[in-house]
């Protein structure tokens, strides 16, 4: 064949082969915007039409559940659409006119917006998806327990875990295997940073290289897992998540009094206390029947939220914004769900809408407005809130014994100076020369058989608080008596129920001034159903709700983050966010097996993370080859063992620790170690001074170091 005319043809074929392309990507990129345009209407109709136009009895014999229903005649007589014109379409015309006729007949009409989107719908040819068409994205499927895979390779692997990550990688490439088990230290010293934050002694590290059997990393582990200090460990992450501080946050950034709440994590972490009942307490433990004093403690998870106090701050918009972020911190922290993005409009890839939004936003708008009017300190208003008075500690009572013995004594010498005062005032005549204000000079040039009783008392007054003596030992009694006062029993913020339900509404483009249609609490229709659902549904009602056997993200999203503290990354990247626009899972089946053995365990935190430390794939030498970094820069396959960052927490604990400073005491009120001078003069509405402590509290772990939102402690930013 002529090469010119074999040239001709192969830049024919590939202009043919590019012109089918570009047809097929037009074609999807069509059929992606008919799905879209499906889906938005869909959820449209049956926000605001499915109640009076389902499939049970509708109204004016009009159903709009399905496409054919909608080009059928109904009793007007007239079809509700006309394909591909929306002008001669009913159904267009029913919802833009005014009057009786006006659809939906009650609430609020429907917004230019979605009477646009409506009329392109129809000119597009009313485009319908059935729903055994329309594939659930993975993360909205309860969970199962995979059956573990055949593997290959039968040499490698402590437990499950181990299975599905060896398969994956024979999956992928046969030829990668994974790395050798980390020497003994750095083992070692890995389990303690992962499961207590801090490192093993130089005694541990010895007694482990002495005997670095998988007996004896056991019984570490069960010993970590079993150490008070397990539970600072993971409270931190989880204080994180629950927007913990010690100050209210914006310009004013005023302290408040939460710490108890954070020593309830603590406590709970190191008693393994369950999830689901970790939950429930958190969200409404003050809701529990015969709720104890560590439940409402518990409940300062949402009482965590930022409070702005500036002048000028409208006190509704203020807490409307506090319910905002309770309703956004839980869909992330429970669900891995992006509930933000349906504030203001329907989420534009998940599958919940706006009203989905308000109605779980109803769960939480019946706490009490959270702040008061003016306190005198320079302040818009009060915020503190709900709050609760917590027991006294035996420290607080030995300060109160102490200080009232210290009041009793002061008392005493003051009664002392004033008994030795008047009796020597009979003999104190002074001069009228002498230095007095007016009315006293009045008074003593007066004879003294003409004062009287009232004179007599002036001029004694007068004669004690000139006493230099008198008025040192009454300022140091007023200044016991203050101490002593400010020695009460400390307060926490905590959650608190109105006893009338304050009514919801949907706020048009998320603004709490321009309130829409009325609501009432409920769940996301995508998921499972709520359980006794009605218009009484509480904050408690919706925490079991969310551990529900039925939920398909709540254990997923846990134990993802889990892993993700301690490898570096979670099976799925996105760690708040399992919706369409996350990352996929890259090892799915693993997923699904942690959740569910979670689940099935009790819910049991300490027995993942003893899962977790003891498989192989955790123990894996984290050094990488060349070849390694260039199969799987990013670990994602796990070939090689966990290597990240410690925190800035972590780094301080960790050279105190090793420095022998480290103070292993463990709750109580914010400490204030050493930071450089000057730090909070520019903080805040009349910063306080930063009093550095002493003794130990220098010393203490970063959990309990004071965070001011405004300026935190410098060694952790």
């Amino acid at each position: 064949m002529n090469i010119r005319l074999l040239i001709c043809c192969g830049i024919t074929l590939i202009a043919v082969a590019a012109s089918a392309a570009a047809g097929d990507d037009g074609d999807r990129g069509r059929g992606d915007e008919q799905a879209r345009l499906a889906s938005d209407v869909q959820r449209l109709l049956t926000q605001h039409c499915r109640e009076c136009h389902g499939d049970k009895e509708p109204e004016s014999g009009l159903r709009l559940t399905g496409r054919a229903n909608l080009t059928q005649l109904n009793d007007s007589g007239l079809p509700a659409v006309v394909l591909n014109d929306g002008d001669q379409s009913e159904l267009l015309r029913r919802v833009t006119i005014e009057g009786d006729e006006r659809m939906p007949p009650e609430g609020e009409p429907l917004t230019s917006d979605e009477i646009d989107l409506l009329r392109r719908w129809i000119d597009a040819g009313v485009p319908w998806r059935d729903e055994s068409d329309q594939k659930i994205h993975w993360s909205y499927v309860k969970p199962v327990r995979p059956v573990p895979p055949v593997l290959k390779q039968q040499d490698w692997g402590h437990n499950e875990i181990d299975t599905f990550v060896l398969a994956k990688l024979e999956g992928i490439d046969p030829a990668v295997s994974p790395a050798p088990t980390a020497d003994p230290a750095t083992l070692l010293r890995r389990v303690y940073l992962d499961l207590i934050g801090i490192p093993p002694s130089v005694e541990e590290v010895d007694a482990f290289l002495d005997d670095p059997s998988s007996e004896h990393y056991e019984q570490i582990v069960e010993a970590l897992l079993d150490s008070p200090h397990y539970g600072e460990k993971w409270a931190r992450s989880w204080l994180d998540l629950a927007r913990y501080a010690d100050s209210n946050g914006y310009q004013a950034d005023q302290f408040r009094e939460i710490w108890a709440y954070r020593d309830w994590v603590v406590a709970a972490l190191n008693h393994d206390m369950p999830f689901d009942q970790f939950t429930i307490e958190q969200l409404a433990g003050d809701l529990l029947p015969d709720a104890t004093i560590e439940q409402k403690i518990a409940t300062g998870f949402h009482r965590c939220t930022t409070c702005n106090v500036e002048a000028g701050v409208d006190p509704e918009e203020n807490r409307v914004n506090q319910i905002i972020d309770r309703v956004n911190t839980t869909g992330t922290v429970w669900l891995g769900t992006t509930l933000e993005c349906a504030q203001c409009h329907n989420h534009k890839y998940d599958p919940f809408t706006q009203q989905d939004y308000y109605q779980l936003f109803a769960f939480f708008n019946n706490t009490p407005l959270e702040v008061k009017q003016p306190n005198g300190e320079g302040v818009a208003f009060d915020t503190a809130g709900p709050e609760m008075e917590l027991p006294w500690t035996e420290e607080q009572l030995r300060q109160k014994s102490k200080l009232e013995q210290e009041v009793e004594q002061a008392q005493s010498l003051v009664d002392e100076r004033i008994r030795k005062l008047d009796g020597s005032f009979e003999k104190w005549q002074p001069s009228a020369d002498a230095e007095f204000p007016d009315e006293i000079r009045q008074l003593v040039n007066k004879p003294v058989d003409e004062r009287t009783e009232e004179d007599h008392e002036q001029l004694l007054k007068h004669y004690r608080e000139s006493d230099a003596e008198l008025m040192k030992r009454k300022k140091e009694l007023t200044d016991l008596k203050a101490r002593l006062k400010a020695t009460g029993p400390s307060t926490t913020l905590v959650m608190v129920e109105q006893e009338e339900p304050r009514m919801t509404a949907i706020f048009k483009r998320g603004n709490f001034l321009t309130p829409g249609a009325a609501v009432g609490p409920t769940t996301p229709a995508a998921l499972h159903p709520i359980e006794g659902q009605d218009e009484s549904s509480n904050r408690l009602a919706f925490a079991r709700w969310l551990v529900s056997a039925d939920n398909p993200l709540v254990a997923r999203v846990t134990v993802n983050r889990w892993w993700a503290e301690i490898f570096g990354r979670g099976i799925v990247e996105t760690v708040e966010d399992f919706g369409v626009q996350g990352s996929p899972p890259t090892h799915p089946e693993l997923l699904d097996w942690l959740a569910v053995e979670f689940v099935e365990h009790g819910w049991s935190m300490k027995h993942l993370h003893r899962l977790i430390v003891m498989s192989a794939t955790y123990q894996q030498d984290s050094r990488v080859s060349p070849e390694q970094l260039e199969f799987d820069p990013d670990n994602k396959w796990l070939a090689r063992g966990p290597r990240y960052r410690l925190p800035a927490e972590a780094i301080r604990d960790n050279a105190l620790a090793v420095s022998g400073l480290l103070s292993r005491r463990i709750g109580g009120p914010p400490v204030y170690p050493p930071q450089p001078s000057g730090i909070w003069r520019h903080t805040g509405r009349n910063p306080p001074q930063y009093e550095t402590d002493t003794g130990e509290d220098r010393f203490r772990r970063g959990l309990y170091v004071v965070w001011r939102r405004s300026a935190p402690y410098p060694s952790f930013v």
